[in-house]
């Protein structure tokens, strides 16, 4: 899933452009990344690995051939599909581009809120992983029943494949943003986000400010 700005009219429309833009074999290939991309039929396991695609395709470790393959795949279908590499995790995965209205079935506030935090601390400030109690200073320490609520939610997040824990060798609970994750936001989310922080680090404050300014929960409301 990628939040977007573009309500998806007929995602399927998009398969006639792969055909200008793909050989037969590399069409089958993305089928089998749309398949294999599934929540529910991989149960966490997303996408294939770089190995798998290319052995599909029958190239081996041929960056040009691969990154040409994503490149085109991507050409065809960026106004509803997104394919991504994972280099941490080695998975090639499709995510479907989606209204906000649509996301909002799939994650709650709160657990939107829990991935903007994490993808801010990982992929501006460059932290390698985020700790739980990091987590419930931030958003959870005014809420009841803080620890299970933040659970619960950072569950939902894992099922979908937007984060993993992270092992720090020691007790405490860490977790690291994937492919999935960091790839969840628009860029005009994103935007957004960034011109309202001004460069400051987001805090539970800001976070909620940010919902409350944009009306992102708002009924009717179809912005990301």
């Amino acid at each position: 899933m990628s939040l977007t700005d573009e309500l998806n009219v007929n995602p399927l429309n998009v398969m006639q452009a792969i055909k200008g833009m793909l050989t037969e074999a590399e069409e089958i290939v993305f089928m089998n990344l749309l398949f294999s991309s599934s929540a529910t039929i991989r149960v966490g396991n997303f996408g294939l690995s770089r190995r798998e695609v290319e052995k599909q395709l029958k190239i081996s470790n041929d960056d040009e051939q691969f990154n040409s393959f994503l490149m085109r795949v991507n050409q065809a279908v960026s106004r509803y599909f997104k394919v991504i590499y994972d280099v941490k995790r080695d998975q090639v995965i499709v995510m479907m581009r989606v209204p906000a209205r649509s996301a909002r079935s799939t994650l709650s506030k709160e657990s939107l809120a829990i991935l903007l935090f994490i993808f801010y601390q990982q992929e501006v400030l460059q932290h390698e992983f985020t700790l739980f109690d990091q987590l419930l200073n931030a958003l959870g320490h005014e809420t009841t029943k803080a620890n299970q609520r933040l659970i619960l939610n950072i569950d939902q997040l894992k099922k979908i494949g937007a984060l993993e824990e992270y092992d720090t060798n020691s007790n405490e609970k860490a977790y690291t943003i994937t492919g999935i994750g960091a790839n969840m936001f628009s860029d005009s989310f994103l935007r957004r986000t960034v011109e309202f922080s001004q460069s400051n680090q987001l805090n539970k404050e800001e976070v909620l400010k940010f919902f409350k300014r944009y009306n992102l929960y708002q009924e009717g409301t179809d912005e990301a």
